[in-house]
């Protein structure tokens, strides 16, 4: 299952699955518009959807010809409030309103409504700015009785059941993992899930459980932390360490420490996964008009293009794929938006900020290497013959716009180096070929797939016991002769 590069965009696209996705037509035309990954979101629908959805894919990206990488989002502890008796209520600036974690869940008013987190009422006090609905309506915390928390509406509107709640600088405790949490994680193992989304990681321990719990369910996924607390922030390089990937998750994230913040914060995120060799997706609301809309509006092409700009690996759509009206034009618009904007961006060659530091592995000093030559000499394409995947990793952390191939003989890696940035995955079984045609076989595949020509240079890696992970420990630079 082998896929035409032309002009490879180096950054990917993760779109969200979802009703308007479940036509097999769709989500076919879906991933030839440029889906590199999709995301199953274990916020909404059954384990029994999700598991179609997966099968679906699956197929669908068979059928296309493309390897198609999956992300499971695990929902995590969103902090809500309960419902109301008669429909949704309207608050008005000044007024009086309280949260009760003792209310009947379908108890809500005008007054008053549930809160499902039972821990509120002691980790709030005078003074907390509590934020509803991401953030549109605003409360001031004025008491604190028993289970009732008193406050005063400070920015109104119409409130609804189960909206979201925040604190301000963050702070409220829920643990990360949720009962409903352990068994998608199951979920996620036995369906062979690419990555795993771990919501709302205060620590790098919320993580650290994560993988424990994935690894004794059989999984072999990498996972993903949401950066959306304000406490994520506090432990940003830990979290970083004990993850894969981060993603930037806007939404939450904004909510808690404030959108003039947010921007600033999503750079020094995408940073940060750079330095510690991660991959780092960037999400949320990018192209939300087009839920309704058949064009994105100029400010959402600017955010997408700024975050190309910024290093992300990927950006992603989430309602705009899942349950919009046009979710492929949004892919089209975004692929378009990031080829836009790969043109422009000045190519950060990190090389030189490597060079005083102590390589972990001869594979990650193979790949710097590489990128070094690639970046000095005029070659066309990297080959990485590899079997975890890693070697393009680490190559892909030095910004080059010379395409990255990773040659894998397993369809797990296929799927994993979607998300990298530059890298694309073809699979070539090395252990079904003769050391002395090694080259000449991978040239022929690479030409009659469009991926370099005649008389192109092109530099590979390989181990040296070829089908053995971690073991790329040399480098050619050839000329291609098919």
């Amino acid at each position: 299952m082998n896929h035409q590069q032309r002009a490879p965009r180096r950054t990917k696209i993760v779109t969200t699955l979802g009703p308007a996705t479940d036509d097999p037509n769709v989500l076919a035309d879906l991933v030839r518009a440029g889906a590199d990954v999709v995301r199953v979101n274990f916020s909404h629908g059954k384990a029994s959807d999700h598991i179609e959805r997966i099968n679906r894919i699956r197929d669908v990206a068979e059928s296309v010809g493309r390897h198609v990488g999956i992300l499971g989002d695990l929902s995590g502890p969103k902090i809500r409030i309960e419902r109301f008796a008669n429909g949704p209520v309207e608050l008005r600036e000044g007024e009086a309103f309280a949260l009760d974690t003792a209310l009947a869940v379908d108890g809500g008013d005008i007054h008053c409504v549930g809160v499902a987190y039972q821990p509120l009422p002691k980790e709030v006090g005078e003074g907390d700015v509590l934020l509803l609905n991401d953030g549109l309506i605003v409360l001031e915390v004025t008491g604190v009785s028993g289970t009732r928390v008193h406050t005063r509406v400070v920015s109104g509107g119409e409130l609804s059941n189960n909206k979201g709640l925040n604190r301000r600088g963050g702070g409220l405790s829920a643990a990360a993992l949720t009962e409903k949490d352990y068994a998608d994680i199951e979920l996620a193992a036995k369906m062979r899930l690419d990555y795993l989304a771990v919501s709302f990681p205060k620590n790098a321990e919320d993580m650290n459980e994560a993988r424990e719990r994935l690894v004794r369910a059989g999984g072999h996924g990498k996972l993903v932390a949401k950066i959306e607390r304000a406490e994520a922030i506090r432990h940003l390089e830990s979290i970083t360490e004990a993850s894969d990937a981060v993603m930037v998750a806007r939404g939450d994230l904004g909510v808690e420490v404030g959108y003039a913040e947010l921007t600033g914060l999503q750079k020094r995120i995408i940073r940060m996964a750079q330095k510690k060799y991660r991959v780092v997706i960037t999400a949320t609301q990018m192209m939300e008009s087009m839920i309704s809309s058949p064009a994105p509006t100029r400010a959402e092409v600017s955010d997408v293009a700024n975050a190309v700009m910024d290093g992300t690996d990927a950006v992603m759509l989430s309602a705009e794929s899942a349950v919009g009206k046009y979710p492929i034009r949004a892919v089209e618009a975004m692929a378009s938006v990031i080829e836009g904007a790969e043109k422009y961006q000045v190519e950060y060659n990190r090389t030189r900020e490597r060079i005083d530091g102590t390589f972990h592995s001869t594979d990650q000093a193979i790949a710097m290497a590489v990128m070094y030559t690639a970046n000095h000499v005029d070659v066309k394409a990297i080959f990485a013959l590899t079997e975890s995947g890693s070697t393009t990793l680490w190559m892909s952390r030095v910004r080059s716009d010379i395409p990255i191939y990773a040659f894998t003989r397993h369809e797990s890696t296929c799927n994993r180096v979607t998300l990298y940035r530059g890298v694309y995955p073809v699979a070539f079984d090395v252990t079904h070929t003769n050391p002395e045609d090694l080259y000449p076989s991978i040239m022929a595949q690479a030409v009659e797939l469009g991926l370099c020509k005649q008389g192109d240079s092109i530099i590979v890696t390989q181990g040296e016991l070829s089908g053995v992970a971690g073991g790329t420990n040399g480098m050619k630079i050839l000329k291609v002769s098919v």
